[in-house]
């Protein structure tokens, strides 16, 4: 399998710190390096910063608000991008986000009604514009005339379109026009329902998050239990969690969260929720638990090193040491 790894949990830690851990992840073996955008860190310049830092790790965007970005902008950024690095893979990550990131952090008008017709629609429009012909597109979401991409790319290296899901109809979306679909805040026991989504729409490569860190359970518990409340309390992910199995935990969430009891709707994250979305272990067991996760079916999981403990770089490496073990 191939193993890649984002930097989405520790961007807060800086770039500068980023970049060296991009090049220790390549020296034990990783494959891909991927970054998150949302209120840090702008995904281009940083996977630039990261190509230069880096000799062969394909590039990954996980994920892009797609509001934030025109098609034929975010066309032009990947194929810039893929002109600069010819021989290594360009992995564009986009996906619906939310009305928070879209709408309320960056005020652009966000579409709740028909996101699968919206997402069907840009991907097809960012694949005419990469195409480096002319592109003429209307849409119910998108209209461009006389669009043609200045930026030359091999017809072998075009960039990928990865489409990040968690619901059945997005997934299945996504196996049948992009060509990755990436899974995020997953618990490998529910990867196998998710990839027959998928299947069920086409063989776009599996991607997955695997959410892990070498540490001790109980002194993480707290930042477990307010990161997977963060996201219970959102629409799209409490479906996935309550498919997941975990229906009374997101209710007794979003309950408390709902009554304007915020410590309350954190304490309700069960220590069984918390440790399947986000494990800390031992290097072994975080070892097991990215193999656990190519075995249900992802074909390149993608590290996400919870960076929590008294010395967070030292937590990474740890991390990152053990989850390499997995690809051997």
């Amino acid at each position: 399998m191939g193993l890649g790894l984002t930097s989405a949990p520790f961007q807060p830690l800086g770039l500068p710190l980023a970049l060296d851990v991009a090049r220790d992840a390549e020296a034990l073996g990783y494959e891909s390096f991927w970054v998150a955008e949302a209120n840090g860190p702008e995904a281009f310049t940083s996977l630039g910063a990261v190509a230069a830092s880096t000799q062969s790790m394909g590039l990954g965007t996980g994920v892009l608000a797609l509001q934030l970005r025109t098609p034929p902008l975010l066309a032009m950024a990947a194929a810039t991008l893929q002109n600069l690095v010819p021989d290594r893979d360009v992995l564009i990550g986009i996906g619906i986000s939310s009305p928070v990131v879209a709408g309320r952090w960056h005020g652009t008008p966000y579409e709740s009604r028909r996101p699968l017709a919206q997402v069907r629609e840009f991907v097809t429009l960012v694949r005419e514009c990469l195409s480096g012909e002319k592109v003429d597109f209307a849409g119910d979401f998108y209209r461009v005339k006389g669009f043609r991409l200045g930026v030359k790319t091999r017809s072998d290296r075009t960039p990928k379109i990865v489409v990040g899901a968690l619901n059945e109809g997005m997934l299945r979306l996504a196996g049948e026009i992009a060509d990755g679909v990436l899974l995020n805040y997953l618990p490998h026991s529910h990867v196998k329902w998710s990839v027959e989504r998928v299947r069920e729409g086409g063989d776009a490569t599996i991607y997955c998050y695997a959410h892990v860190g070498v540490g001790d359970p109980e002194r993480s518990i707290d930042n477990a239990r307010f990161d997977v409340f963060s996201y219970a309390t959102v629409d799209s992910y409490a479906r996935s969690f309550e498919r997941a199995g975990f229906a009374d935990d997101v209710a007794a969430v979003r309950e408390r969260h709902a009554a304007g009891d915020r410590a309350g709707a954190v304490g309700s994250v069960s220590v069984e929720f918390a440790q399947e979305i986000d494990f800390v272990g031992t290097e072994g067991e975080v070892r097991d638990r990215v193999r656990a996760y190519a075995d249900a079916g992802v074909e390149v999981p993608i590290v996400f090193p919870l960076p929590w403990g008294d010395d967070r770089r030292s937590t990474i490496d740890a991390t990152l040491r053990a989850a390499a073990a997995a690809s051997t």
